[in-house]
């Protein structure tokens, strides 16, 4: 019997300064989701609290990249994220934002009490600061070299190429963004939660109270505590954020780590003003659902904030995830190496719970874990459309033909039968002790395995070819696969939410309890069923090479846009340059050359003369679009035969870093046969 009488799940606040991708969901919100369901579904008392993050540096800086105010950017993101939450079908009670009035009032009146009560430590320091536009540089506003790898285009707070964290001090010819200057160094005044006075607490509370934390977790929370706390800035020097509630200090606001975690708080307010009874009774377990990138955050740093204000819970377990990879590479948002969640929602309408399903048993719980595609289409096709759906369809399908969709009467139970329906408790209790322990992808596993059995059962038992010879029996086999079918729709409604509401259609059934589960009469004799339709549909390779080459010109425009310019040749003298006689001309004819891939042949009035020229650009153009375009043509190279045919001339290319090639042509209307020089 649980010592809590509620629980409050929290997740961690994206940032809403793009969109959310399968990396986020597979590390947070599929858990989180499942998990509140399950304890929703056995009537227990929770909320799960969302919102998005909207301070900090990232977002200050694509606004300032996009010339609009940061307040643009999060309206914009927070509406995308949320939307595609609830598309997703992501349940949460309130999904909230930084950005809110009551998280300002909220943030600033923690801050407050820490700082009256003396718990915050003020420092002096020298910071980065760019002279010509008069203002401190938060870390992201600061680029150079890495100490470590080299790599010149490091952070001030983290090197992207190698992951080495920094600070801005360490790095090699540090650079502000925002003027192109050498930053100078600059005393500033702030405020420090002190971690070190924390930490035989923490120690205590954790690494001998918290044991039963997942390994991962442990693991790194025991490592950061091993190698000694120091004390961390809550404030910083910047103008977008929540002010620092302190009389005479301007300019500074505070740190978004600091902030942000607070919003679980507001948003709680903003839900409902029974609020303390989820954060302060003692008889509220609280629950952090994160990411691996959030572990420190979340056990170290928010507790010790909590321990310091004295009157909060502190969290029960902290069931955060590693990260999940894409076909092999790391997500990435700058490189825009992601399946984005609004996107993926319009490309595969009506396939929401396949996109949860694949994270799930694919959920990266114990060690990172990679998404690919081909694996999404197998999943779908080999286990939602190949034993659950098939399982369902034929059990209804048949029961249609037999009985006009009415449920039969069973007879006399073999033992078969019994075994098959006694089997429904074990799953249960299975899943149970999976999600308990927040293992959710063995609990999805183990709910599958309810489908697994009844297609096996419904496979060995064959009404199909039983119904010749004995069909009353064949009564009992519908019945006991229509049992199954039914607990179906309890087993797997925390995972598979939209489907299970769909096959409940199928079975004219409402939404029954988890106590339910394992009910074998949970569909009465002579209950009305209806027709069914697909529980699940193919995917076929089409879609899947769609999304394949999406991602393949996505690698493609990275290289492109990383790729560095070939060095330049050894120097001429100008009159090796001035031998060369190139002019403006235009096509007026162009046909494929037969039985080549890439070369076309093109008629050029040069000014001079109409002549012929082979290019070596078919793949890039088509001869339609080329008639009437004006071409940078040298005319004095010397002929050459290509195919049989005599080439007078070379048409001038750019080519990229792809190899792809560009025409290069004047920007207005010449003269043909104007020098080019």
């Amino acid at each position: 019997m649980s010592k809590f009488k509620r629980t409050l799940i929290t997740t961690a606040l994206p940032y809403a300064n793009g969109p959310i991708h399968i990396g986020h969901l597979a590390g947070v919100y599929v858990p989180a989701d499942i998990y509140a369901r399950y304890l929703r579904l056995k009537k227990e008392d929770v909320i799960m609290i969302g919102g998005s993050d909207e301070h900090g540096v990232p977002i200050t800086i694509k606004a300032k990249n996009e010339g609009v105010t940061p307040q643009d950017i999060v309206d914009r993101y927070h509406e995308i994220i949320k939307e595609s939450f609830q598309k997703l079908g992501i349940s949460f009670d309130v999904y909230s934002r930084t950005s809110s009035e009551i998280h300002h009032e909220t943030a600033s009146e923690f801050f407050r009490k820490l700082y009256e009560t003396g718990k915050l430590i003020e420092k002096t320091s020298e910071q980065y600061f760019d002279e010509e536009n008069k203002q401190f540089l938060a870390d992201r506003y600061i680029i150079g070299t890495c100490p470590k790898c080299g790599f010149e285009k490091a952070y001030g707070d983290q090197c992207e190429s190698c992951g080495t964290s920094l600070s801005p001090t360490e790095l090699i010819n540090p650079t502000s963004t925002l003027s192109g200057n050498q930053p100078v160094l600059k005393e500033t005044k702030h405020w420090y939660l002190p971690l070190d006075q924390y930490e035989p607490w923490l120690r205590e509370w954790i690494l001998e109270g918290h044991k039963e934390w997942k390994p991962n977790v442990y693991g790194q929370v025991k490592s950061w505590i091993d190698g000694g706390l120091q004390p961390r800035a809550v404030t910083r020097d910047l103008e977008w954020g929540v002010p620092v509630p302190v009389e005479g200090v301007e300019g500074k606001v505070l740190y978004v780590w600091f902030d942000a975690p607070i919003g679980y708080i507001s948003a709680t307010k903003e839900l409902t003003p029974e609020w303390e009874t989820y954060w302060k009774d003692p008889e509220t377990r609280m629950l952090h659902f994160i990411g691996k990138d959030n572990i420190v955050f979340h056990c170290i740093i928010f507790p010790a904030m909590l321990k310091a204000e004295g009157t909060f819970n502190l969290p029960e377990n902290v069931p955060a995830n590693e990260f999940l990879n894409l076909e092999n590479d790391k997500i990435s948002t700058s490189r825009n190496w992601a399946v984005w969640l609004h996107e993926y929602l319009e490309e595969f309408p009506g396939k929401e719970d396949v996109l949860k399903y694949v994270l799930t048993a694919n959920a990266p719980e114990t060690k990172d874990n990679d998404f690919t595609w081909k694996d999404f289409q197998a999943r779908n096709n080999n286990e939602l459309v190949a034993v659950l759906g098939n399982f369902v369809n034929r059990a209804l399908v048949l029961t249609q033909k037999y009985y006009d969709g009415v449920i039969p009467a069973a007879g006399e139970l073999s033992d078969f039968d019994k075994e098959t329906l006694a089997s429904i408790s074990t799953i249960k209790a299975d899943v149970e002790k999976s999600l308990d322990n927040f293992r959710i992808r063995e609990a999805l596993k183990n709910a599958m395995d309810l489908a697994r059995l009844g297609n096996k059962y419904l496979a060995d038992e064959e009404p199909w070819k039983v119904i010749k010879t004995d069909p009353e029996r064949v009564k009992t086999i519908l019945n006991v696969c229509l049992q199954v079918t039914a607990n179906l729709t309890i087993c797997l409604e925390p995972f598979l939410p939209f489907s299970m509401d769909k096959l409940r259609g199928f079975l004219n059934l409402e939404k029954m309890d988890w106590e339910k589960l394992g009910d074998t009469a949970l569909l009465p004799v002579g209950h009305q069923v209806n027709k069914p339709e697909l529980l699940f549909e193919k995917i076929e390779d089409s879609v899947i090479e769609t999304q394949l080459q999406k991602l393949e010109n996505t690698k493609k425009a990275n290289e492109m846009a990383t790729a560095k310019a070939a060095p330049a040749k050894e120097n001429i003298e100008f009159d090796d340059f001035a031998k060369m006689d190139v002019r403006a001309g235009t096509v007026i004819e162009c046909e494929k050359v037969a039985k080549t891939k890439k070369l076309l042949k093109l008629t050029i009035d040069t000014g001079i003369d109409k002549r012929t020229v082979v290019s070596g650009i078919a793949e890039y153009y088509q001869p339609e679009e080329l008639i009437g375009k004006q071409v940078s043509i040298l005319v004095n190279l010397a002929p050459k035969s290509l195919k049989g045919i005599e080439s007078q001339g070379m048409i001038l290319c750019a080519e990229n870093a792809d190899g792809t090639l560009s025409i290069v042509s004047p920007d207005k209307k010449v003269k043909n046969g104007s020098e080019i020089r």
